[in-house]
């Protein structure tokens, strides 16, 4: 027996990688309840997405990717809360960088990476992870209210070794 319907899309296979991965320009924003749920969610949308830019779920490059979108959104949770106020994640890729920003509504709270991890405190080491991941990382206030702007840029390499290059 035969049918007339047309046969069920297939997903397409990733582009094969050369010997630097290049992204095509990808951009996703989304703003997040300043609560520890937004941060979880925004981590776990932010993965999906690396996923869908052809970083895979697993590799060296999502791993590290998926803790810097984690402790700058924990951060904007812990110190950037306002009560009402979301945060907004941008994950952006373009060539072979990954830029992550975080901005939250709080700007008296400027980020001051500590120099030596505290050994008596449960916290204090988010921004010492995101430092030693990135490239390059820093802040801005905001242009147009209230608020500072937290960001970390990743250099990916090819999918091949599944590393970012600050590692």
């Amino acid at each position: 027996m035969t049918s007339n319907q047309p046969p069920l899309p297939v997903r397409p296979a990733r582009p094969a990688h050369t010997a630097r991965a290049r992204f095509a320009w990808h951009d996703f924003t989304m703003r997040f309840s300043s609560t520890p749920r937004g941060a979880r969610l925004a981590r776990r949308l932010a993965g999906e997405r690396l996923d869908a830019w052809g970083i895979p779920y697993g590799s060296d490059a999502h791993d590290a990717l998926s803790l810097t979108v984690a402790e700058l959104s924990s951060n904007a949770v812990r110190h950037g809360h306002v009560s009402g106020r979301d945060f907004r994640l941008r994950v952006c890729a373009e060539g072979t960088a990954i830029r992550i920003e975080v901005t939250d509504t709080r700007g008296d709270r400027l980020p001051c990476p500590a120099e030596v991890a505290p050994t008596d405190h449960d916290g204090g080491r988010g921004l010492l992870l995101v430092a030693a991941l990135a490239e390059r990382w820093g802040w801005y206030p905001c242009a147009d209210g209230p608020g500072k702007t937290v960001w970390a840029v990743l250099e990916v390499l090819p999918c091949s070794t599944g590393q970012v290059s600050g590692q």
